[in-house]
This record gives C-alpha cells, sequence and structure tokens, in this order.
C-alpha cells in the first residue's frame, strides 16, 4: 500500500478553481470561503485558476461574471488568474512522463461497449471500466483514449475533515487520461495545473472526494508532492437533495441577490462553523472577512456536518 503524507510548507498556497460553464451558486461561495480561510489563516497565498478544459461549454461572459462576483464578496486572489487552456503543453509533458513509465495504455472502447461489458453498477454509481484493452487493443481497433493503470494500486492519504482514506484504485476502474482526439480528461489536468502553480492545499467539495484517490496517484507517478486536502459538506437544497445552481445563484449578473452580500457571506460562514457575533451582523463583506481570517481554526472543519445547514428556499 502506498501512503501519502503532506510535510508542513514554507508558504501556504491554496486555489479555488470553478469552471466557466454558469454562475457562482450557493456552493461554490462555500468551497471558494472555504478555501480562502484556510489559506489566508496561515498567512499563506490564495489562487484563483479558471477550469476551462471542458471548452464548448465554456463562456466568457461567465468567466467575467465568476471574476466580478468574488470581487464583490471581498475574496481577492493572488497574482494573475490562470487557465486550463494554457497549460495544453505541459499536460502533454506530463503525459510523455506517464507512457514511459507503462503507466498508461490505448483503449477502443466506446461507452456503448463498457456499458454492455460491466457489471451493472448500483444506482448512481458510475459504469467501471472492466479492462477490456489492457492488454493490448483487439485486431483492427483504433484508439478513442489512454487510461491509466490501477491494477494492484491501494492508495490511502489524509483529508482534514475525513480523517484517514484508504482506496483500492482498481474498484474505480482504469480512468481516461487523454481522449483520442487529444483532449486531455481532467484528473490529470488538475493535478499538472496544481504542480505547476505551487498548490499544496487543496480544499473543494464532497462531489470531488471520489476523484483524489486517482489525483493522489497520479502525484505518486509523476514525482510530485501531494497537497493537503480538505473536502467539504455539500451545500443542499431544503428537502435535502441536489442544491439546484439556476435558483441559489450568487452571481453578479443575477439581480435579485444585488445588495445581499454580507447575508449570504454570514450564511456561508456560518455553514462553515464560524458564528458570527451579533455586532457584526450588519458589516459588510470586508469586515467580515476581517474577523472571519482571525477567528477561523482550521480544526473546526472536522466538525462540520454534511447535513448541518440547508440552502435558505
Amino acid at each position: 500500500m502506498m501512503e501519502f503524507f503532506c510535510t508542513d510548507p514554507a508558504q501556504v498556497v491554496g486555489r479555488f478553481a470553478p469552471s466557466p460553464t454558469g454562475p457562482l451558486h450557493l456552493g461554490s461561495l462555500v468551497a471558494a470561503l472555504g478555501s480562502w480561510l484556510m489559506a489566508r489563516r496561515a498567512g499563506g497565498q490564495w489562487l484563483l485558476r479558471i477550469d476551462d478544459l471542458d471548452g464548448p461549454r465554456c463562456r466568457q461572459e461567465f468567466e467575467d461574471d465568476i471574476l466580478r462576483t468574488l470581487e464583490r464578496f471581498g475574496l481577492c486572489w493572488d497574482g494573475a488568474v490562470t487557465r486550463q487552456r494554457d497549460n495544453t503543453v505541459a499536460y502533454a509533458g506530463a503525459f510523455e512522463r506517464l507512457r514511459e513509465l507503462g503507466a498508461v495504455y490505448p483503449c477502443s472502447c466506446s461507452r456503448a461497449e463498457i456499458a454492455r461489458s460491466a457489471s451493472a453498477p448500483h444506482p448512481g454509481e458510475e459504469i467501471l471500466y472492466p479492462g477490456t484493452c489492457r492488454n493490448g487493443l483487439p485486431a483492427g481497433r483504433e484508439p478513442r483514449a489512454w487510461r491509466l493503470r490501477t491494477a494492484g494500486v491501494q492508495v490511502a492519504f489524509d483529508d482534514l475533515r475525513h480523517g484517514r482514506i484508504t482506496t483500492e484504485l482498481e474498484r474505480s476502474g482504469d480512468f481516461v487520461i487523454k481522449r483520442a482526439e487529444g483532449f486531455f480528461a481532467y484528473q490529470l489536468a488538475v493535478v499538472v495545473d496544481d504542480h505547476l502553480t505551487g498548490v499544496n492545499q487543496v480544499v473543494r467539495g464532497d462531489d470531488l472526494l471520489d476523484s483524489t484517490p486517482r489525483q493522489v496517484w497520479l502525484h505518486q507517478l509523476l514525482g510530485w508532492p501531494l497537497p493537503q486536502y480538505c473536502h467539504l459538506p455539500l451545500v443542499t437544497a431544503p428537502d435535502g437533495g441536489k442544491l439546484s445552481k439556476r435558483d441559489n445563484t450568487v452571481s453578479l449578473a443575477d439581480g435579485g441577490m444585488a445588495g445581499k452580500e454580507s447575508e449570504l457571506l454570514i450564511w456561508a460562514l456560518d455553514f462553515l462553523g464560524l458564528a458570527v457575533p451579533d455586532a457584526l451582523r450588519g458589516a459588510n463583506c470586508a469586515e467580515l472577512l476581517n474577523w472571519a481570517r482571525e477567528a477561523f481554526v482550521p480544526d473546526q472543519m472536522q466538525q462540520i456536518s454534511a447535513s448541518s445547514f440547508s440552502a435558505a428556499a
């Protein structure tokens, strides 16, 4: 079993990495605030990256709105904004390193073929790749993607909120890191992105927790230091279901949110376990963040329950 531990860095470098496929919503605000607090409380940097790997769905107006919305909440970042579309050369270099290691192989299977040959998943589970091309492409077939080998790999890492997590990576299957058309997959891209900017602290939502063991394995294969991870509970709708982005935006473009910045920020601070004093309930965002940076204790992240708060109706 491979175990990974984060050493204490000289300076914490955190990040927030939204995708410009829509406006920010309450869950985005919680993730941004949580990562900002973790980095700022340690006296570190907080970077902003635009995850625009999914080009066809990304729109410039969403990116512009994300930047303005973060500024409106006082969540200002360090340095220049970076974008995944500028990192393709680095992705290619990492991919070639994995090829040299024999860690990847070409796969000719379509999604329909995988669905037919794989065991039926339980509701909500992804269809696992059955390893059809692991030992070579079938005769006459061309590769549709490149996959990373996971057979026999057990990963263990520490998450600030969840504690020790141990996973047999093969249970999630050999996963795609590059498409035949030349597009690189999220799992590889995000590891390269964080390495390029020296990110050593990743604070994000629980929806990405299942991806983390894959990214840990990629860090190890590429010989790169592992960031400290903290996965936050997801914001849910009042009925406990998935939060609707459309109905819970905190976007600057949404006129209904104008003037409610402090109220929304207080809600997010409450979600993260910071009880704002009554004397600050009428404060602006800058005053609230100044207080929160000093009052925040990273260990309190462990106490946040996924069901503690729900989005207001």
